[in-house]
């Protein structure tokens, strides 16, 4: 005790100054020791690796990497085999790139279906006739001419600005002004001014208008009977007027509740017979398996002359309005799938007077199969019946959407649509003021989407992946009937007088008559099908065969890669740690 206190004391040091210092000594040692061994786990951790990542390159599948891992390989014959594996990488990513664009910009396909389809599958087509006499007088030379009216309308205009005829009643006011919307629109002025009276119903006007149905529609002939035209035909309001319909959908089943056109439907008796006894028909899933031969629409079971339907028309020289409809006279027929609202204006079949005219029907079908339904409608260019809902419409055609989008064109351009426009009962109908705007809109929209489309190219992107102002791509089940027409003579006089039949003329003077016969040219027929250019099952098989082309990679590859940077790994650094601490 006596020494230490010596020591301690010699070497100015007290005693607890003596035991602090070798508590700092012991620290330090244990500090030395851990940072040895964490330096020994880091080692530990990259020896694993090394480890790991050379039982790799020596057991994978995949091409060329075997010779990155031999340690005892020269250093070029490495970097050699390092730069074509990676060439190897860039190949294989450039082409998998273009796949995978070629998957998602144009994954659907059209092509021939497998089997033919029979006409029994498909309705007759929709047969919209429309005369091209507007206004029949009731009192020939007591009433004014449409051509009376509008030379003095002009004139007019043009001193005054002011249009008050002399001696014309309020009725042929009024039809005067409705004939201006389904006369040569083409040649209203821009500046017309909007003529005094009363907001009219045309559709009303053009029904006291129309010429006598049976003296125009003289007979007709369905599937070989013969009947009176008015049990098949409708009162179809269209651009040019008030035409008629066979085999079309009902106004009720096309327009919704709170359209004009809903509310003045008209019916055809013996359809509107048939068409109550049958459960509704859709373009997407057609006639019910219960369906009986007769049903709605009407369908036939062969091609032919006998299976179709024949029209006997007739005019009268004495009835005709060059001023009104030009020199061509007669008749347009239009046809049209049963679900489509006739556009008269944009395609016709003129049925002159004095002619035979034979329609063969080639129809067009597109159909879709099950696999494309999964996918975005911008995708396979098309909208399934559900997926785009109309404002006026129930039942979705590219034709109906169009209607409509020119309907709210024409709406936001002029503030009011044209009287055959679908429309709702608030809508304002344009007056005659208003006849250039409506007239011209149409073209303006078509220039408006023109210009889209032409500025998304130059900016060099797919105007088809881009919503468009209409959004009116075509149904992905569509329906088009191609026509192949022949006519020849019809001489209804001499035919007369060959049966000494002196009477009919009489009774129908001035009578000039054709007709028409529509059926299917052949009995079968090739449909389109949209389809899977690219699924995913094609996609990947497409990958695997460049993986495999370039690099010999499989789902097993990736699972083997896996293998040894997960469970391989944690075995290797788990026995190296172990050997390090013995």
């Amino acid at each position: 005790m006596f020494v230490r206190s010596k020591i301690g004391l010699d070497a100015g040091m007290t005693v607890s100054e003596f035991d602090i210092e070798d508590s700092v000594d012991v620290t330090t040692e244990h500090r030395n020791k851990n940072r040895l061994s964490s330096v020994g786990g880091a080692a530990a951790a990259c020896e694993g690796l090394m480890v790991t990542y050379q039982e790799y390159c020596e057991h994978t599948s995949i091409h060329g990497v075997q010779y990155l891992g031999e340690r005892q390989r020269p250093m070029p014959e490495r970097i050699f085999w390092l730069i074509a594996f990676l060439i190897s990488i860039y190949g294989c990513s450039m082409l998998i790139t273009s796949a995978y664009t070629k998957w998602t910009e144009t994954p659907v396909i059209v092509s021939f279906a497998e089997k033919s389809t029979p006409v029994w599958n498909i309705p007759f087509p929709a047969v919209t006739v429309c005369s091209e006499t507007k206004r029949v007088l009731k009192q020939k030379g007591k009433e004014t001419t449409y051509a009376d009216l509008y030379s003095q309308f002009s004139e007019e205009m043009r001193a005054s600005r002011i249009f008050k005829p002399q001696n014309v009643s309020a009725l042929e006011m009024e039809e005067f002004r409705t004939l201006l919307h389904v006369c040569n629109t083409q040649i209203i002025d821009e500046d017309m001014p909007l003529i005094a009276g009363d907001d009219l119903d045309y559709f009303e006007v053009l029904e006291r208008m129309l010429p006598q149905f049976d003296r125009y529609f003289f007979y007709c002939r369905w599937l070989s009977r013969f009947g009176e035209c008015e049990k098949f035909f409708r009162k179809t309001l269209t651009e040019e007027g008030i035409c008629y319909t066979f085999n079309g959908l009902r106004a009720t089943e096309i327009y919704r509740e709170d359209t004009y056109q809903y509310q003045h439907s008209g019916e055809a008796l013996e359809m509107e017979n048939i068409s109550s006894r049958h459960s509704p028909w859709t373009l997407e899933s057609g006639y019910a398996h219960s369906s009986d031969v007769e049903t709605f629409p009407a369908r036939v079971l062969s091609a032919g002359a006998r299976s179709g339907i024949f029209l006997a028309l007739q005019s009268f020289k004495q009835e005709v309005d060059y001023a009104c409809r030009g020199p061509v006279q007669g008749f347009k027929v239009l046809l049209h799938a049963p679900d489509d609202v006739p556009q008269v204006s944009k395609q016709f079949v003129r049925i002159p007077m004095g002619k035979e005219v034979l329609i063969a029907v080639k129809p067009s079908m597109i159909t879709m199969s099950s696999g494309i339904a999964e996918y975005h409608p911008l995708r396979r260019q098309c909208f399934l019946s559900q997926e785009r809902s109309l404002r006026f419409f129930k039942v979705y055609t590219e034709s109906n959407c169009q209607l409509e989008c020119l309907a709210n064109f024409t709406l936001t351009k002029c503030g009011c649509v044209k009287f055959s426009m679908p429309r709702n009962m608030d809508m304002p109908v344009c007056g005659e003021d208003k006849i250039h705007c409506y007239d011209r809109a149409e073209r303006q929209l078509l220039v408006r989407e023109f210009k889209r489309v032409r500025a998304l190219n130059a900016a060099h992107e797919d105007w088809r992946g881009v919503e468009s102002a209409c959004n009116c791509m075509p149904a992905c089940t569509s329906l088009v009937y191609n026509t192949e027409i022949s006519q020849a003579n019809f001489d209804l006089e001499e035919m007369l007088m060959a049966e000494g039949d002196t009477e009919f003329l009489q009774e129908y003077p001035g009578s000039q008559m054709s007709r028409l016969s529509i059926y299917f040219k052949q009995s079968q027929f090739i449909t389109s099908k949209r389809s899977e250019l690219y699924g995913v099952t094609e996609f990947l098989a497409n990958c695997g065969g460049i993986f495999g082309l370039f690099m010999g990679f499989s789902i097993l590859s990736m699972v083997e890669m896996i293998y040894h940077f997960t469970l391989r790994l944690f075995t290797n650094l788990k026995r190296l740690t172990k050997v390090q601490k013995q």
